[in-house]
C-alpha cells in the first residue's frame, strides 16, 4: 500500500479509536519524536516527556492529523518541534536573569554571580552592566541567553528562531562589541 494511501486508514483507525492504530503510529514514528526533542532541548528526559506529549495529542486528538496535508511523520514532527520550542523557551524564562530596565540593563541575582569583593569590582559590574545593555538588541539578547541563561549556541538559535550560524555570528560579534565599549571606558585591556 502507498504510504499515502497507509496514512489514510491510519488516520481513519486512529479516529475511529483504534488503539492498535496508536501502536502502529508510536512504533513507525517515535524514534523520529525522540530524536527531534532530543536535538532541540539537549535533554533525555525532556524529549521522553515530549514523546509521551505528542503521542497523547494524536491520540487525544486523530481529526488534528489530516493525511491530505501531509505525510503522520510531517504532522507529528510538527508537533514535537512546537512542544520542544515550548519547553525551552519555559525553560529559558523560569531560568532567566532579572532584567531592569527593559534590556538597557541586566542584574544578574546574587546566587549566580559572586559578590563583589571590593568597590573596583563592583565598578566594573557595573560598566559590564551598562556595556551590555548598549549593545544592539539581538546581540545582547544572544549573550544574554549564553552567559546569563547557560544556554548553547544552538539552543540560542532555536530560542531566538535563527539559523545556528546567526547565533553564532551574533555572539561573536557581541562578545567583540562588548570588547570594545569596555575598553574604550578603560574598564579592561582589550587586545
Amino acid at each position: 500500500m502507498p504510504a499515502r494511501e497507509a496514512d489514510r486508514e491510519l488516520a481513519r483507525r486512529l479516529v475511529a479509536g483504534d488503539e492498535d492504530a496508536l501502536a502502529e503510529a508510536y512504533d513507525l514514528c517515535a524514534p523520529l519524536v525522540f530524536g527531534l526533542a532530543h536535538r532541540v532541548t539537549g535533554n533525555r528526559a525532556a524529549a521522553e516527556d515530549i514523546v509521551r506529549d505528542v503521542f497523547v495529542r494524536l491520540w487525544s486528538d486523530p481529526d488534528g492529523f489530516d493525511p491530505d496535508r501531509g505525510s503522520l511523520r510531517t504532522y507529528l514532527g510538527a508537533l514535537t518541534h512546537g512542544r520542544a520550542v515550548d519547553v525551552v523557551r519555559s525553560d529559558v524564562r523560569r531560568n532567566a536573569p532579572e532584567q531592569a530596565d527593559g534590556d538597557e540593563a541586566i542584574r544578574v541575582e546574587p546566587a549566580t554571580w559572586a559578590r563583589p569583593e571590593s568597590v573596583e569590582d563592583d565598578d566594573l559590574a557595573a560598566r559590564v552592566r551598562r556595556a551590555v545593555g548598549r549593545l544592539p538588541a539581538p546581540q545582547r539578547e544572544a549573550l544574554r541567553l549564553v552567559f546569563f541563561g547557560g544556554h548553547s549556541d544552538r539552543s540560542v538559535a532555536v530560542l531566538l528562531g535563527i539559523p545556528e550560524g546567526t547565533a553564532r555570528s551574533r555572539l561573536r560579534q557581541g562578545l567583540a562589541k562588548l570588547g570594545d565599549l569596555l575598553a574604550a571606558e578603560g574598564a579592561v585591556e582589550w587586545r
